[in-house]
């Protein structure tokens, strides 16, 4: 102990305190009473309140922690559920839109049937409607495989057409396919009339790289009545396009003085890219009309009746070559038969003129 420091407090040996049990009895009665005092008569509140008040702003920083959490886990929550959503939405989005395309897209298409339709019974000549498959795989022609072929009664050198004009002609025929050149391939050429002028022509393909899906006129005089805007129709001269169907549209007329012919290049009416259903048509020399069947039966009856009547002609002859031959038969057995019957006499000679009767006078 530093000698310097007056302590006069009682040492520790002397201090005497309640002993525990004491103490728990003491403080237990004073919870019971202020508990029994607080429900009765309420005079702990103004304790209460002004303790609350007190610790509020130390409520308030502790608890702003907490609810930082909570609301940070709430707000990634939100933002998980908002991006779902989202993409929810957008895959939803996405089918209408294909659905939309869809429908426009089925809606194109019992356009062009109806149009294919309708032009079938604006036509004389027989087709049969196809669906193009396919491209064809060679990049240096133009065509197209159709899913119809010779079990269908697809001929070669048939003409092939959209609702809006010719698209080509089938090439080549399969038992259960058909290959189309379109009108725009390089060696493909079709005869062509223009109804304003009354001139034939006929159209090629352009195979110039700069004019791709278009034809062209060759070998028109440079002084030709061609303007451009002219409708161009098949001819029907070369006897496999039926007259009157709409081929091309003159875009371009090109006449140069160095040259005794115009460059004329046109543009293909039907959709030679990207059609999808055609009609193929029977060719005109193969084509069978209802005209022509119906003028065709009294040709054929009166051709049956000759038949007839050279049948029984040849029956009659036959008969009586028959009976002729039966004649002669029985003739010969009569001969042989009967006695030699004598021969009737000779008639006279007439007398010789003498040698001076003969002789001319001098």
């Amino acid at each position: 102990m530093n000698p310097n420091t007056l302590d006069h407090s009682a040492p520790s040996l002397f201090k005497r305190r309640p002993s525990r049990v004491s103490q728990l009895a003491l403080y237990s009665a004073l919870a019971l009473f202020l508990m029994v005092a607080d429900a009765r008569f309420r005079i702990t509140d103004p304790v209460r309140v002004a303790v609350a008040t007190v610790l509020y702003p130390v409520q308030w920083v502790m608890l702003k922690p907490v609810q930082a959490v909570h609301d940070a886990s709430r707000y990634l929550g939100s933002l998980d559920d908002a991006q779902a959503r989202e993409q929810a939405a957008r895959k939803e989005l996405v089918a209408m839109a294909q659905r939309a395309s869809l429908a426009d897209e089925l809606i194109q298409e019992n356009d062009h049937l109806r149009e294919l339709l309708q032009l079938r019974d604006r036509l004389t000549t027989p087709g049969t409607a196809a669906e193009v498959v396919y491209d064809s795989p060679d990049l240096y022609t133009r065509r197209v495989v159709i899913d119809r072929g010779q079990v269908d009664g697809i001929d070669q050198g048939s003409p092939v057409l959209d609702e809006k004009g010719v698209v080509g002609q089938v090439t080549r025929v399969y038992p259960l396919r058909a290959e189309v050149t379109l009108l725009i391939d390089r060696d493909q050429a079709i005869p062509v009339f223009n109804p304003r002028t009354g001139a034939r022509s006929v159209a090629y393909g352009d195979p110039s790289p700069l004019r791709t899906g278009g034809i062209e006129l060759r070998f028109m005089p440079s002084n030709a009545d061609v303007q451009e805007g002219d409708l161009l129709t098949t001819s029907g001269v070369d006897g496999l396009y039926p007259p009157g169907l709409p081929v091309a549209k003159v875009v371009s007329v090109e006449r140069r003085a160095d040259s005794a012919f115009s460059r004329i290049y046109c543009e293909p009416v039907g959709r030679v890219q990207g059609v999808r259903h055609v009609v193929v048509l029977k060719p005109l020399d193969r084509a069978t009309h209802p005209e022509a069947e119906g003028a065709a039966e009294p040709l054929r009856a009166g051709k049956g009746k000759e038949k007839d009547k050279a049948k029984d002609g040849k029956g009659k002859e036959a008969s009586k070559d028959g009976k002729g031959k039966e004649a002669s038969k029985d003739g010969k057995a009569g001969k042989t038969d009967a006695p030699a019957t004598p021969a009737a006499p000779a008639a006279p000679a007439a007398p010789a003129a003498p040698a001076s009767a003969r002789k001319e006078p001098a």
